[in-house]
């Protein structure tokens, strides 16, 4: 069984100056389990992990695991591109209670298949918690093709990967190899339907920060049968989508945050906020959607 089915926003963490705002991140976590989120992803890429040190990682998973009680899954981004630091990271994330890991292909160094595969294999020999791996070459440098994806799928508690290649072939191609041993995520907004079509699980999920009840019911409504009606959000979400992305993320989302009062659009270094006519599109995008008045 996947970890979850549905849903799981990739949460912001929300800055100030001194560190981490967890008065909003409580309200945000609050905000997402009144709109039936089905999981939340703690300290991924939307989540500015990169700029976060270890204890700060560790602090934001804890907080979050103790505002939710059980109620969904906690997922921890613990990835790294060194296998002992991801490892380490892991460890400290089920000490306090994680329920699943997302792990980001390694980064930088340019490893090999065989390299990946040592990578995940290490991790999961070391860690006892639901491992769902991550794959975005735009980011990474590194496609995990479907045919690496394989050779992992069913190892230990490697239960799951987030796949935002982009690539719908490729994502087939997993489901083939892998369906029944491995949970499938869509890890981009605007091709949730299509993966889902092909046999996916869900999505996690960057616009659910602030749609997290509209992602819900998309995944639902295809789960339970209701095409016409999952096609349909699917649809009326895809500006809104594009508008989160015309920076890099989190910064739009982050803007689309602080518009809508949800927490502050600060971003750490080096990324820098949304330019003002970015910005003004993300504005007319929340008010069409009516998620901001005009």
């Amino acid at each position: 069984m996947p970890l979850f089915r549905g849903s799981a926003p990739a949460l912001v963490t929300p800055f100030t100056q001194d560190g981490i705002d967890f008065d909003a991140f409580g309200k945000i976590i609050d905000f997402q389990l009144e709109n039936q989120s089905d999981a939340l992803i703690i300290c991924g890429t939307t989540g500015e992990s990169s700029t976060m040190s270890d204890d700060e990682r560790t602090d934001a998973i804890k907080f979050a695991v103790e505002r939710v009680g059980g109620r969904i899954p906690i997922v921890a981004g613990t990835g790294s591109n060194e296998t002992a630091h991801v490892i380490n990271l892991s460890r400290r994330a089920e000490d306090v209670g994680c329920d699943g890991l997302l792990l980001v292909t390694p980064y930088y160094n340019k490893t090999s298949s065989a390299g990946v595969i040592a990578h995940y294999k290490a991790i999961a020999d070391r860690t006892k918690t639901p491992i769902i791996m991550y794959n975005v070459p735009s980011r990474t440098g590194l496609n995990m093709k479907a045919e690496i994806v394989a050779q992992l799928a069913g190892y230990k508690n490697i239960h799951g990967v987030k796949e935002a290649s982009g690539d719908l072939s490729q994502v087939i191609d997993i489901l083939r190899f892998c369906r029944g041993k491995l949970a499938v995520y869509s890890g981009m907004d605007e091709i949730v339907l299509p993966i889902l079509a092909v046999g996916g699980d869900g999505v996690i999920t960057t616009v659910g920060n602030i749609t997290p009840r509209q992602m819900h019911d998309l995944c639902w409504r295809y789960f339970t049968g209701d095409t016409q009606g999952a096609t349909q959000m699917q649809f009326e979400l895809k500006p809104l989508i594009d508008a989160l992305f015309l920076e890099t993320n989190p910064i739009p989302v982050k803007a689309a945050m602080d518009m809508m009062g949800m927490c502050s659009e600060y971003v750490r270094l080096p990324l820098v906020a949304m330019t003002q006519g970015a910005r003004a599109t993300m504005r007319q995008e929340l008010v069409r959607y009516r998620l901001l008045a005009e």
